[in-house]
């Protein structure tokens, strides 16, 4: 079983950390809906927004995510624990998929190789921050951290 550091003090810089990926997410999927408004949903023509090449489909997904990354660094429950262990899971495999089919037909959300490094990026950091933003109760907390310290009690070493 894992063992996630609960109420981590560092645990706001991680969901600022989020919050802003979240943000530039956003941003970067309002700004591709506008510039690519009127194309074909899985278009493979040549529109870039913030360095990444995008289509409709990549950029209405990135608008949904951004909201979903938002939502889970604005709240102060496990929510968006779950949420970036979720989210960077999936920024990870949507990478290395997209990368398969880079110079392919199949490429249908446009990924170009800037694209495939930020997501990488997004997801890796994503996690990260997956890992160290669980919250618990004092006791909770208490009892994982003297785990770590003692993770073999003196009834199993004899």
């Amino acid at each position: 079983m894992p063992h996630f550091p609960v109420n981590h003090p560092a645990r706001p810089i991680y969901r600022i950390l989020s919050g802003l990926i979240g943000l530039y997410i956003l941003v970067f999927g309002v700004w591709g809906v506008a510039e690519t408004a009127g194309s074909p949903l899985f278009g493979r023509d040549s529109h870039w927004v913030l360095g990444l090449r995008t289509n409709l489909a990549f950029s209405l997904a990135s608008v949904v995510f951004g909201v979903v990354l938002l939502v889970g660094a604005s709240r102060r429950s496990n929510l968006g624990h779950y949420m970036n262990l979720t989210a960077g899971t999936i920024f990870l495999v949507t990478s290395i998929l997209m990368m398969s089919v880079l110079q392919t037909e199949a490429n249908f959300l446009n990924f170009s190789m800037s694209t495939v490094i930020v997501s990488m990026l997004f997801g890796l950091v994503l996690l990260g921050t997956g890992l160290y933003d669980k919250v618990g109760l004092p006791e909770h907390a208490e009892a994982e951290r003297n785990n770590r310290k003692h993770p073999v009690s003196e009834a199993h070493t004899r």
